[in-house]
């Protein structure tokens, strides 16, 4: 019981923080193309929220890439690697702990 739950909530908070990027993402390409006015309190809040959010997860990803001039891939390359890395190795986990199924995941 206890193995359901802890495995549910790490898949929401893995949903939650591709969500997130996904947001930032767009935030910032409205506020690269003036839609949004970075100078409003609200945008200014929400971007803010969802840069300390994302920006731990992101930095590592940002060391490791080359450099493509003012082209930012770690959002997409975070995305990817949370959905067919992550998201796999704990159903894979999962499946071990609570079910006993082992040999038949490898």
């Amino acid at each position: 019981m206890i193995t359901i739950i802890v495995f549910t909530l790490l898949d929401y908070l893995i949903s939650l923080l591709i969500w997130a990027v996904v947001l930032q993402i767009i935030v910032s390409w409205l506020l690269a193309f003036n839609v949004l006015d970075s100078r409003n309190r609200f945008v200014w809040t929400v971007n803010d929220f969802l840069y300390r959010v994302t920006e731990p997860f992101l930095r590592p990803i940002r060391r490791r890439l080359p450099n493509f001039g003012n082209l930012d891939l770690s959002p997409w390359v975070l995305v990817l690697a949370l959905q067919f890395v992550v998201r796999p190795i704990l159903a894979w986990l999962f499946a071990g702990i609570h079910y006993g199924v082992w040999g038949s995941l490898f």
